[in-house]
């Protein structure tokens, strides 16, 4: 091994060590998707996609405050058509007060309901 592949390897681990010292340091979020819901606001059915049958599912994480207000929101997966009403409607969700954490949902669009 010549010194410098020894050199970009040092680098690199020095980097990694770093990155991972940095990481440790932001405040931990835990996973809980047995939060219970305080307060659970119905997403508003786009008329014309329920009027055409387009339905769905959503799937968002939520990242909740302490207090159990929702800090934010970022959709996952599903009809981009109804990703819209789906997030402006978990924004105004609350949740059971506890530590900060990231919630997993889905909100599902049915239009023969």
């Amino acid at each position: 091994m010549t010194i410098r592949n020894r050199r970009t390897r040092c680098a690199a681990t020095c980097g990694c060590l770093l990155l991972f010292g940095l990481l440790s340091l932001t405040p931990a979020q835990s996973q809980d998707n047995d939060r219970k819901i305080v307060k659970k606001v119905e997403a508003q059915y786009p008329s014309i996609l329920k009027r055409r049958g387009i339905g769905g599912t959503v799937r968002l994480k939520v990242i909740v405050h302490p207090d159990g207000s929702v800090k934010d929101v970022e959709v996952l997966g599903g009809n981009p058509a109804l990703a819209d009403s789906a997030e402006k409607a978990v924004r105004q969700w609350k949740f059971a007060p506890g530590g900060e954490s990231i919630i997993t949902v889905a909100v599902t669009f049915d239009p023969n309901s």
